[in-house]
Order: C-alpha cells, then sequence, then structure tokens
C-alpha cells in the first residue's frame, strides 16, 4: 500500500509520529529518488477509480434530485441541492477523505448557493451578481472551516474577483473598456496571494503547496487572457511585431513558471502562442502546414524544457536575488 503526504500529516498530527521523523522520512526518500518533492508538483486530485465512481453517483444524486424538485419550486431545488452537496461531503470528505468527490461537492455547494440567491432575489442585474457573489464568498468560507478542502480558497478568491467586477460595473456602468486592465491586477493580486500560500510550504508537503495550485490556476488566465487579448491575436490582428511580442510574452511567462516551479503560466498562454506561431507561419508561405509545424516545434520545445526542469530552475533561480530565492520553492543543488 502507498502512502500520501495527507495520510503523514495526518499520523503527525494525530500524535501516531513525530513532526521530526516524518522529515527526516520526506528527505530519506528525496534522496533516494533523486527527486525532490518540490520540483514534482504534487496535488492530489484523484485516489482511484472509486473516486470517479463517487462523482458519477453523487452527480446523478444532485442533478436528479434537482430536476424533480425544480419542477415544484427553484429555490427549493438549490436549496435540496446545497444540502445534499454539504451532507454527502460529511461522509466522503470528512470520513472517507476522497479528494475528487471533494472538489466536486465543494463546487456543486458553491453553485447552488449562488443559484438559490438568484431564484430568491430574481435579480439579473449587478446587483443582483453582487449578491450572489458575496453568498459565495461566504459559502466557500463556511465549506472551508468545515472540509478544508485545497481547491475552496481558490473558489472563495475567483468568487471575490466576480465581488469586485460586479461592484465596480454597478458604480461605474460605462467601465466596459477598462474590463481588461481591472482583470488583469486582479490577477497580480491573485498571484502574490498564491505565492504567499507557495512561500508558507517551500518543500510542498503539506495542503498549503495543494491550495497554492489551486489559486494559481485562477491567476494564470485573469493576467494572460486581458494581455494577449489586449494585442488582439485572436481578432485576426497578426502584424510580424505582435507575434514576436507574443514569443516574447511567452519566454516571460515561461521564466516565471519555471522560477515558481508552476507549469501553469505555459499552459494557459499556450493557446495563443500556437496561434501566434501558425499566423506567422501562415505568413511566410506554409498556408496549411502552419498549424502542425508549430505543434511539432512547442511540443519538442516543452518535452525538452520538461526533461531539464530541474537543472533550468537551478541555473535560474541561482542568479535572482535571495529575497526572492527565500520565497521560492526550494532547489536540489548537487
Amino acid at each position: 500500500m502507498q502512502y500520501s503526504e495527507e495520510d503523514l500529516n495526518r499520523a503527525v498530527k494525530e500524535g501516531i509520529f513525530s513532526a521530526a521523523a516524518v522529515d527526516e522520512f520526506r528527505g530519506q526518500v528525496a534522496s533516494a529518488t533523486d527527486s525532490p518533492a518540490a520540483d514534482e508538483e504534487h496535488f492530489k486530485l484523484i485516489g482511484g477509480f472509486n473516486d470517479i465512481f463517487i462523482v458519477i453517483a453523487c452527480g446523478l444524486l444532485l442533478f436528479s434530485s434537482f430536476s424533480v424538485l425544480e419542477g415544484v419550486n427553484t429555490s427549493l431545488g438549490y436549496l435540496v441541492f446545497a444540502l445534499l452537496s454539504w451532507g454527502l461531503a460529511e461522509f466522503f470528505v470528512l470520513k472517507r477523505k476522497m479528494a475528487l468527490p471533494a472538489i466536486m461537492l465543494l463546487i456543486a455547494f458553491v453553485g447552488s448557493i449562488t443559484g438559490l440567491s438568484h431564484s430568491l432575489l430574481s435579480l439579473e442585474t449587478e446587483s443582483g451578481a453582487m449578491l450572489a457573489a458575496t453568498l459565495s464568498v461566504i459559502a466557500a468560507f463556511v465549506h472551508w472551516q468545515r472540509f478544508s478542502v485545497p481547491i475552496t480558497v481558490a473558489v472563495a478568491v475567483a468568487a471575490s474577483v466576480g465581488l469586485i467586477i460586479s461592484s465596480l460595473i454597478t458604480v461605474f456602468p460605462d467601465m466596459d473598456s477598462w474590463l481588461s486592465p481591472v482583470l488583469f491586477i486582479c490577477g497580480i493580486l491573485v498571484f502574490a496571494f498564491a505565492m504567499r500560500w507557495d512561500s508558507s510550504d517551500r518543500t510542498r508537503v503539506n495542503y498549503r503547496s495543494d491550495v497554492a495550485f489551486w489559486i494559481h490556476l485562477l491567476a494564470a488566465p485573469l493576467i494572460i487572457h486581458p494581455i494577449f487579448t489586449g494585442l488582439d491575436i485572436l481578432d485576426g490582428e497578426q502584424g510580424l511585431w505582435r507575434m514576436g511580442l507574443v514569443i516574447l510574452l511567452y519566454l516571460l511567462l515561461t521564466f516565471i513558471s519555471v522560477c515558481i516551479d508552476r507549469r501553469v503560466f505555459m499552459v494557459s498562454s499556450l493557446i495563443y502562442v500556437i496561434y501566434a506561431l501558425s499566423g506567422l507561419i501562415d505568413r511566410y508561405g506554409m498556408v496549411g502546414s502552419s498549424f502542425a509545424f508549430t505543434g511539432v516545434f512547442m511540443g519538442a520545445m516543452l518535452l525538452l524544457l520538461s526533461a531539464y526542469w530541474q537543472p533550468v530552475r537551478k541555473l535560474l533561480v541561482s542568479h535572482l536575488p535571495s529575497s526572492i530565492q527565500s520565497s521560492l520553492p526550494k532547489v536540489k543543488y548537487t
């Protein structure tokens, strides 16, 4: 039987092992495999096919119950949906410690609270969105206090961003042109918040690393989408200088990804880079083969970077100021 980091942390909490003994064990395993935990970017998503089975069963129960009760009263349907989500989490999250059902039941609970707020107040305006976002933040906070599912913090942050956007639109109805800059600023703040969680677990051995992963997953599109859409790349603007700028931005995001040891920024911006490079190849006469050539090039580069991720990290991080290095995941120096 294999034991997860969560199992070891629980054993320490219950007094079965000492924290020092578990840390020594982790160090021994990392040395034996020649790969420190911080460089693997682990996060718990699925423990086995039983997780998928439980998610399917929970989904059938929740959505079937909602469909039956929606015909009677929509608010009642959402209320029962929320109560069932919470009740199922009491067993499958608290008792069984199942990761994938925990994520699904959290999203179901917060989503049902959002739907309940809309159905009760029948507000399809900015004020309704504000109230729904506020209740979503509260629901996520209450869920976190009870179940401590790592993705919960990211869900609460996403709801908070929604609350900020809806509040600004309520106060400034004509701020459509400022929406992308606001999202970008929110993305930077969310990224900084994610780095706070990351810096509190530099060896990535407890739940804080999982929390940081999900927040980074939220921060990446908030930062990347406003930047690349501002260049009108997806709207057919394929000037040479735009293509060059997209590539430079991707290199910068790759640098950040390697330094913080998170692949999410590279993945989030990949579609923009592939589109830009395809347009560049099209421009020079290789119409029809541009996407294939781009895929081959990008795939080869990503695989090469993955194979030498640790040496590249070591090289880049070693040239950063010590104050920055102290907040980044540890690098194994040999």
